[in-house]
Parts: structure tokens; sequence; C-alpha cells
């Protein structure tokens, strides 16, 4: 699959908190006049988008895994051909909530499905995009109760998952962070949020040095 330098993505169960990390290297880059292009998982798009409600809807509780995975396989190849692989043409960085990861960690590990039918149709919808570095923020499923609990209000269809799909989907993500640990960044997500901002912050500069130093220079 082909990695592009310009194309980052976030990982983690649901309430690991990615989404807050996400908003924060943002705020830290628009710093250096850098904007990336937030894109979300099912989403992006319109046709993305009236997926993603068909698929998060508590009401579709009779929905198969198969039909599940074809749908965010849909919504995702949208989004490729749609809006990502044009922006990385054109030099924008693109910054993902989520990438095809997920769909092998919930669908894969969480769902029990064929792991290599997930690999085929993963780089069906991509046509090979993968991302350059993922952020996988770590936190155990029962921290992620909690969270949830503290938050209250209506759980979509995924998040209403026992506390059973939520350790299978944890062990498929540690799978992946094993098996590509030069993609895979592993962050505790129960440290606190800025100094995982941090450490964040210093991937990035890693990742992206030459492009922030010319920034820094332009300002």
């Amino acid at each position: 699959m082909e990695r592009h330098k310009n194309f980052i993505s976030f990982e983690g169960i649901d309430f690991s908190g990615k989404s807050t990390q996400i908003q924060l290297l943002l705020e830290k880059l628009n710093q250096y006049g850098i904007a990336p292009i937030l894109l979300r998982e099912p989403g992006g798009t319109v046709i993305s988008e009236k997926i993603r409600d068909i698929l998060l809807s508590p009401v579709h509780r009779e929905m198969t895994e198969k039909t599940e995975i074809l749908l965010y396989s849909a919504a995702r190849a949208q989004l490729v051909h749609q809006e990502m692989i044009p922006l990385l043409k054109q030099g924008k960085y693109i910054i993902a909530d989520r990438f095809y990861d997920s769909t092998t960690a919930y669908q894969g590990y969480g769902r029990g499905l064929d792991l290599e039918v997930v690999r085929t149709l993963n780089r069906f919808a991509t046509s090979g995009l993968t991302p350059y570095r993922t952020f996988y923020i770590d936190i155990l499923p029962e921290e992620a109760a909690k969270r949830k609990s503290s938050r209250g209000g209506e759980q979509d269809r995924l998040e209403s998952g026992g506390l059973d799909f939520f350790e299978r989907i944890r062990e498929g993500f540690l799978n992946l962070c094993n098996k590509e640990p030069q993609r895979f960044i592993r962050i505790d997500g129960n440290r606190n949020r800025m100094e995982i901002a941090e450490i964040i912050w210093q991937e990035i500069m890693k990742i992206w040095s030459i492009r922030l130093e010319d920034f820094r220079t332009n300002k």
C-alpha cells in the first residue's frame, strides 16, 4: 500500500481521547500557518455522512456484520476517491479521525470477520492509500466504560457494544501496532492530555520537520 507523508491518522477505541488530541494538534499546527484538512470516518462527504447515519443509528440494531463492513467500506471508498486522493495530489495535509485500521479492529477482531477478507476490502476501498503515521491512543475498555458513563447521553450503535467487544477491538489495535511498528505510534491514553499532546507534537515535528521549518522561515 502507498504511504503518503502528508497523511496521518488517529485511532483508538471509543472514548480514548483521540478526538481531543486531534483538536489540540490542529491548534498547534495553526500556529505555524499550517491548516490540515480534518476528515472523519465514516463521513467526510455527503454520501459518506449519510452512510454514517445508518451505521451509527441505534435504530438499526438488526444490521449484520457483513452489511456493517460493506457500508464502512463504501463510505471510505467515497471519501478516499472524492476527497483524499485529490487533496494529497494538491499537496494538502490530511489528518484522519479513523481510517481502515478501525475496520480491521472493529469488524475484523471485534465482530470476528475473516481478517483476510477485511484486508482485501480495505485495499479495494482505499486503492492502496495508507497513512504515513498512525497515532493509537490506548486505554483499557474498563476506562472507556467509565468515561462513557460520566458523559451520559444516548449511545450510538457501536458504543453500545459490551465490554468483551471492546476488549477484542483493543486486542486488534495492539496486534496492528506490533505488526507495523514503523507506522503505529502507541500512546498511553491514561496520561495527562497535555502530556499526550506534547508526545504527538514531538512526533509530528519528526514527520513534518522540514515543512514546519519552511513555514517558520516564510512567516
